[in-house]
């Protein structure tokens, strides 16, 4: 399995004290008061703007970003990042119309754009992954906010501090 490094900086354009991170890290204040750039060496990484994996969440693949909060659009820091690790083979993933797996239950192993268009599915309260990581969107097209899903059951997302948050757009992360 191939490790991801991310190392973040405190000041805009690499400047600064730095943090190199090789996992996941709740809680980046002891290492660094700040984050305003980072640079990712290899894998991909969800970023979060509070601690223990909370708050928005971004996805970010190898690649530099001197200035991810304009970005981005973030009002905050990085303060929390998780590797994702890379999955190899099939992607499966149900996604359900209602909360604890009920109503319309659609199969998916691949991305999709739009769950309206292609399932006629208006929201998706609960999904189980079964196979592969995943980011859901909250609007069509992969646009919006975004949540990051690995293999598990999600039986009600607004249990999880989702609530008026709908997801409308699936893809899959894979090795880029």
């Amino acid at each position: 399995m191939t490790m991801g490094r991310i190392t973040f900086y405190e000041d805009r354009n690499f400047q600064g004290r730095s943090y190199e991170c090789m996992s996941d890290c709740a809680d980046m204040s002891s290492y660094l008061s700040r984050c305003h750039s980072c640079r990712v060496e290899s894998g991909c990484f969800m970023v979060y703007d509070r601690t223990n994996y909370m708050g928005n969440q971004y996805f970010m693949r190898r690649g530099e970003y001197a200035d991810y909060m304009s970005m981005f659009g973030m009002r905050d820091c990085i303060r929390s990042c998780r590797m994702i690790p890379m999955h190899r083979g099939q992607f499966r993933m149900r996604i359900y119309e209602r909360e604890n797996f009920g109503g319309q239950m659609h199969e998916m192993m691949d991305d999709c754009d739009n769950i309206m268009d292609r399932y006629r599915m208006s929201n998706c309260m609960s999904c189980h992954v079964m196979d592969g990581h995943w980011l859901m969107y909250e609007q069509p097209n992969y646009r919006g906010r975004m949540m990051y899903m690995r293999p598990g059951e999600y039986r009600s997302f607004k249990d999880m501090g989702w609530s008026g948050m709908r997801f409308m757009s699936m893809r899959r992360i894979m090795d880029m």
